[in-house]
């Protein structure tokens, strides 16, 4: 029992940091599909909820005490993410978060924009439900894949 309660724990503290953790953690230790997106889901969530709240705060005491003068950092990264942002607005961050970016990531991006903590929420929870459904769904069939099942053997 103390181990299945360690396992299911461990799972949602790296999806906390890495979205696809749940689906494949999960699937590995036998989860079925809603346990998986449940437990992915929770985990994203209360990073993002985490992260918002830290990073309004942070992003606060920056401009108040820190920002004496504006950085320009012009990075292939920084463009990239400026360039979605243009493109998509808060839905594309949200729905590209899960792939391309960690729950920590996308969060932090939303807030450094000025996104409202609600919109925030919004987006990233419909964002880790579709993607943790599609995840947990496929992560079988993915794995049976004979390419990828020789990469892990």
């Amino acid at each position: 029992m103390m181990e299945s309660i360690l396992t299911l724990l461990g799972i949602y503290f790296l999806c906390w940091f890495k979205f696809l953790a749940g689906p494949i953690l999960g699937s590995a230790a036998g989860y079925s599909v809603w346990e998986n997106v449940l437990v992915t889901v929770a985990g994203m969530m209360t990073s993002v909820v985490i992260f918002t709240l830290i990073g309004t705060r942070l992003k606060n005491l920056f401009d108040e005490k820190i920002s004496t003068k504006p950085k320009l950092v012009f990075s292939k990264k920084n463009r990239r993410i400026v360039q979605l942002w243009g493109k998509y607005g808060e839905i594309g961050i949200a729905f590209f978060t899960p792939m391309l970016l960690t729950p920590i990531g996308g969060t932090l991006i939303m807030v450094s924009f000025g996104v409202k903590k609600r919109h925030i929420y919004l987006h990233m929870f419909w964002s880790a439900c579709l993607w943790a459904v599609v995840f947990s769904l496929s992560i079988d069939h993915l794995l049976a894949v004979p390419f990828i099942k020789n990469l892990f053997l």
